[in-house]
């Protein structure tokens, strides 16, 4: 085999190595954009295709409540401690607070934009139903809040009447 053999033999697998590299590369660049756009779609969409579960909405919130109580009395467990895991604990703020915020994204995206429908002043029972439940999803997306600033399970407790009293009134009118 002469030099110009191997040359070429050389220059065929470096070309190959190279476009398996670049098909690779690709492959890796998209598969990180996808990854990069993900986003957990837990609500519901904004197509109006007439699919709901109100009753499953709220049993969602419902547990993200009890894992939020969960995680604050882990919090103030683990802190209590001499030589605190702050590992756990910031796994544990950050679970209280991931589950707030899909309380939040329920309240907003599911029954503020699409459940509950605009009532105008001048439609008497029916807009005073709308105020309530305005009133309502507001304080269940401002004691979500508060739970991601604080361990005080007084907002848990909040949360859980306000969604009791959300239930009443929402059922009761659907």
């Amino acid at each position: 085999m002469d030099i110009s053999n191997i040359f070429s033999i050389t220059l065929k697998t470096n070309k190959m190595k190279t476009k398996k590299l670049k098909t690779s590369l690709t492959l890796l660049f998209a598969v990180t954009l996808i990854g990069m756009n993900y986003q957990e779609s837990r609500a519901h969409c904004e197509i109006p295709c007439g699919i709901y579960a109100d009753s499953m909405r709220i049993s969602m919130i419902l547990e993200d409540i009890t894992t939020i109580e969960k995680s604050m009395n882990q919090i103030t467990e683990l802190s209590k401690s001499e030589k605190p895991d702050y590992n756990q604990l910031v796994r544990w703020v950050m679970n209280k607070d991931e589950h707030a915020e899909k309380i939040q994204e329920i309240v907003s995206q599911y029954f503020l934009h699409q459940r509950i429908k605009i009532v105008e002043e001048n439609q008497g029972e029916a807009y005073e139903k709308y105020q309530k439940h305005l009133q309502l999803l507001h304080k269940m997306q401002v004691y979500a809040m508060k739970c991601k600033q604080t361990t005080d399970l007084t907002f848990v407790e909040n949360l859980r009447t306000t969604v009791a009293e959300f239930e009443k009134a929402y059922f009761h009118t659907h």
